[in-house]
């Protein structure tokens, strides 16, 4: 499970990358919003599977309330869920 977790926390860090480094400049600067439909959806999706996966991690690893808040939490800042790769699920 902590392997598709990595995988999970890696593509949702990236996809939220691109969505607010890339697709969102490029919607209001060239008022183009294509790169953010085709963005978004991925990306709430792995969103979705990441907050998913650590809440079912908080039970199987029992890790504790600080730990899983950070974790969880991580999504909703740019370069979170990398961190939380390299700090808790190596």
């Amino acid at each position: 499970m902590i392997n598709i977790f990595r995988i999970i926390a890696l593509l949702e860090g990236v996809s939220y990358l691109l969505l607010l480094f890339i697709a969102v400049p490029i919607k209001y600067i060239l008022d183009d919003p294509s790169y953010v439909k085709l963005l978004g959806m991925p990306h709430g999706i792995l969103f979705m599977a990441y907050v998913f996966f650590s809440i079912t991690g908080k039970f199987k690893y029992n890790w504790s309330y600080k730990d899983f808040f950070i974790i969880s939490t991580a999504s909703i800042v740019p370069f979170g869920t990398f961190y939380v790769d390299y700090k808790y699920l190596k």
